[in-house]
């Protein structure tokens, strides 16, 4: 991984994040020296594979793809520094990542398109905000959008995830790809998981992250929750991930998947998620 491709926002006091600029992946959050993210052991930092952790960023397409890579291109291309870290007033740090159609990613998907990915580091809080846009005269195009967060825990078992109860989700883990609804008021894993949550309200917190404490996930125009744990038998299939590392993460993504954005000619549109250790 060379030294040109990682950039580094330090807000002082330890508090750190670390962004992969491919895929503009956030491979490491620490408050106050505490790493908050999970990336596997085995992943792999080649500049071609999706990096197993941390916040990869998925779009156009969630899930698998009959035109291009899983999860779609923008995790697994290069992406620019737009503004580099740069101190706001009040202390923050702020930066700027953008990515914009190429030969790469016209071969998959013949649309023009601009993301821009700004990141602002907090004393406790990471704030992402998201702005796609359609810069084409006679084109629409249609997308997902999701942030693939691992959080790091001690023991996913002991986590309980709020905000989930009534919703509608899809679990992924029965062929039938049923909808149900949660009945619980907080969702706990024990077992393989992998669902999407739909028309989720704004906010969760995801209870005995590191050290014991809380994460709350605050979200504005991601509609649904995706919540993911591979448990012991998905671990083993996954190459660039150990066998043994399920019980120390847990995925809870802030997306638009359930049903596409439809962008017209010239429109844009904009998502925020902010993450915060309480």
């Amino acid at each position: 991984m060379a030294a040109t491709s990682v950039v580094v926002l330090d807000r002082g006091n330890n508090t750190t994040c670390t962004i992969n600029l491919h895929g503009a992946t956030v491979v490491s959050w620490r408050v106050n020296n505490q790493e908050q993210l999970f990336v596997s052991k085995q992943a792999v930092f080649d500049g071609k594979k999706a990096i197993r952790g941390g916040i990869p960023f998925v779009f156009p397409q969630f899930g698998p793809w009959n035109f291009g890579p899983q999860h779609g291109f923008a995790r697994i291309v290069r992406w620019n520094l737009e503004k580099p870290p740069e101190r706001l007033a009040s202390g923050d740090i702020e930066a700027i990542f953008s990515l914009i159609d190429s030969d790469f990613t016209r071969a998959v998907w013949s649309y023009p398109f601009q993301l821009t990915y700004r990141l602002i580091l907090r004393e406790k809080e990471l704030h992402s905000n998201i702005a796609v846009y359609n810069p084409s005269k006679e084109s629409t195009f249609s997308f997902n959008l999701l942030l693939h967060t691992y959080f790091k825990v001690p023991d996913v078992r002991r986590c309980q995830i709020t905000g989930l109860q009534g919703c509608t989700y899809l679990d992924k883990t029965s062929n039938e790809g049923a909808l149900y609804q949660e009945t619980r008021d907080v969702v706990t894993i024990g077992e393989w998981t992998d669902r999407i949550y739909q028309n989720t309200p704004h906010e969760h917190i995801i209870t005995n992250v590191v050290s014991g404490r809380k994460m709350r996930i605050q979200k504005c125009n991601f509609p649904d929750t995706v919540i993911w744990n591979p448990w012991v038998e998905h671990a083993k299939e996954m190459n660039d991930f150990g066998d043994d590392e399920y019980p120390n993460m847990v995925c809870v993504e802030s997306g638009h998947v359930s049903s596409p954005v439809i962008l017209l000619p010239g429109m844009g549109f904009e998502a925020s998620q902010i993450l915060q250790v309480m």
